[in-house]
């Protein structure tokens, strides 16, 4: 009888990494743990290499040097990082309902349903309006729900407050906190408070 191979729980983690832009550093020996369950929020002043770092954990720039690693996630798998970015990526000519559809389709591991996604970020009267029409902070919210409509384990959300109201922010610490219950990881570049419990802090850029 085969024995079946136990997965190890799921931890992001980097080693000696350093990030920057072409040869400009800026950031250096990086050493990230975070398990499964838990959140990181990115602090530091413009330029500190906030967004430069979770571009870096998502695959979309090469480090400068040392490494990134998810621990007990199967590369065979569904792919593991959702990038949500400081820019919306919303298509003006696409409605509300289009613009989430073709999200999902384009990153695959549907999740939860379109429309229920749109009911869970306020947006459920707006399915049917062009993206265009769409306020700042409404945009935003259809971002996040990207988040909602593919798995991902691992969600990485620069500056993800950006145009949301008062009660968007407590919208978008919700997501976030039921993400981490269900055993997934947020690594967060915002100059808010979220108000997420268990959330640890990286200054970068702060004196050693």
């Amino acid at each position: 009888m085969t024995q079946r191979q136990v997965q190890s729980p799921l931890c992001l983690k980097t080693f000696a990494l350093s990030v920057g832009r072409g040869d400009a550093v800026l950031a250096s020996d990086i050493a990230l743990s975070v398990p499964a369950g838990s959140g990181l929020m990115l602090r530091g002043a413009n330029g500190a290499g906030k967004s430069t770092l979770l571009l870096t954990l998502a695959g979309l720039l090469e480090p400068i040097s040392g490494s990134v690693a998810l621990e007990g996630h199967d590369e065979d798998d569904a792919p593991a990082f959702h990038y949500c970015g400081h820019r919306n990526a919303v298509r003006p000519r696409l409605t509300v309902l289009e613009t989430l559809s073709f999200w999902r389709d384009l990153n695959g591991s549907p999740a939860v349903p379109v429309a229920e996604a749109l009911d869970r970020v306020g947006l459920t009267r707006q399915a049917r309006l062009d993206a265009a029409y769409l306020s700042a902070g409404q945009q935003r919210r259809l971002a996040l729900a990207r988040l909602l409509v593919s798995t991902r384990p691992v969600w990485l959300l620069d500056e993800p407050t950006s145009a949301l109201d008062a009660e968007g922010q407590g919208l978008l610490a919700n997501l976030i906190s039921a993400h981490l219950t269900q055993g997934g990881i947020a690594v967060i570049a915002s100059h808010d408070a979220i108000p997420v419990d268990g959330l640890d802090i990286l200054t970068l850029g702060a004196a050693a």
